[in-house]
């Protein structure tokens, strides 16, 4: 298959957990068209497969229905200027990674024009705001998913959608070595190992980064061999962190989160995409989320799931811990960490681990790049 020229695609992802997706797919089309165009928005790993960036990714990092309002003038300047940007220069399909408060309204304007439009990262409008699926049906040629309940719930709203799985249930290995992992972070391989993430956004440092660090103070006062590893997703998170305070015996492993799950015994987590990471290399975990107050109490009356964390919503039931809003407290948080870190591995919970580690190797990019591949030939775009 093969075009005149070389295929342009426009693809943006707001945040690291999109950046992860996006350079997966970029390396899938390139295997296919190595020629092939990118520009838009994302983060390392997209700049680092070739990502002609537009405006930097950090601006659109930004999460929730109150804590966006102080940056709403500058993200819809954002969005007009791509949408005026690919209007001018029309590519020849749009990927919008997440994101679906940005993505969407652009991906409304560009398929109205004509521009083949893919949208990778269901919204979660199966827990709410279902309300969206109109503006979805307008704004997506074709929905790709990460979670097999997603799609089931698309075909059932006659939306086109494609089920690819998640392209870290392809890279990370049914087993983990953990050794390796210790050594490389500077640890001892015979002491326990707790692992802290308190997010990727500023919001969830600024809410999560003192009670995570408290918690692991309190479960090394009760485990005085324990090691901790706190993972800030970058240099602006880790000068964070730092301003909160932290001991210097701790290992600070910015933007190691990978190698700090292989290493640990536990983790403690912020609630999203790092879960299931988490929950592929097999680790037993406590997920914690706090919200703006005024967020909150809007969001509690229209959610509609009995779990936030992915294992947990994946496997249909409580496989760990979730503590929400003013549950997130240090105490609470330790009480939850310390038996998991006392007690090796729980079989039946590696069980569950694997299952749905199977249940994700859908192909990933693969399967994300073959679907765009025959969009784009059903479009005429692509010869055969």
């Amino acid at each position: 298959m093969s075009v005149s020229r070389p295929l342009r695609v426009a693809i943006l992802a707001g945040e690291l957990s999109g950046d992860i997706l996006g350079a997966d797919l970029m390396s899938a089309l390139l295997k296919r068209f190595p020629d092939a165009e990118f520009e838009g928005i994302g983060g390392p790993r997209m700049l680092s497969a070739g990502l002609k960036s537009l405006y930097p990714q950090e601006a659109l990092s930004i999460m929730g229905l109150i804590e966006v309002l102080p940056h709403l003038f500058s993200l819809v300047r954002a969005r007009n200027r791509l949408r005026d940007h690919w209007l001018a220069n029309p590519p020849d399909v749009f990927v919008g990674i997440d994101a679906p408060d940005f993505n969407l309204g652009l991906e409304v304007v560009l398929r109205k024009a004509g521009i083949l439009t893919v949208h990778y990262v269901s919204p979660s409008v199966w827990a709410w705001k279902q309300w969206r699926l109109k503006k979805i049906a307008r704004a997506v040629d074709h929905m790709l998913t990460l979670l097999p309940f997603e799609a089931d719930f698309y075909k059932r709203s006659g939306i086109p959608v494609t089920y690819v799985g998640h392209p870290l249930a392809e890279q990370i290995p049914l087993t983990v070595e953990q050794a390796s992992s210790r050594l490389l972070l500077g640890l001892n391989a015979d002491r326990p190992v707790l692992g802290v993430l308190p997010g990727s956004r500023g919001g969830e440092v600024k809410r999560l980064g003192e009670i995570f660090i408290q918690a692991a103070k309190l479960c090394q006062q009760q485990l005085p061999e324990l090691q901790v590893v706190l993972v800030p997703a970058n240099e602006k998170r880790e000068a964070e962190l730092r301003a909160i305070g932290f001991p210097g015996q701790w290992i600070c492993a910015t933007a190691q989160a990978s190698q700090c799950m292989a290493a640990s015994n536990a983790l403690l987590v912020a609630s999203g995409t790092v879960t299931l990471e988490a929950a592929l290399y097999k680790r037993p975990m406590v997920i914690a989320y706090r919200l703006a107050a005024l967020t909150y109490r809007i969001a509690r009356r229209m959610v509609k799931v009995a779990h936030i964390g992915l294992p947990n919503l994946l496997a249909g039931k409580r496989l760990v811990p979730e503590l929400i809003q003013d549950e997130v407290t240090p105490d609470r948080v330790a009480q939850q960490l310390l038996p998991m870190l006392r007690e090796p591995f729980s079989g039946p919970l590696i069980e569950e681990f694997t299952a749905l580690h199977h249940l994700l190797r859908a192909g990933g990019g693969e399967t994300a790049a073959d679907t765009i591949e025959r969009l784009l030939i059903e479009r005429g775009t692509l010869c055969r």
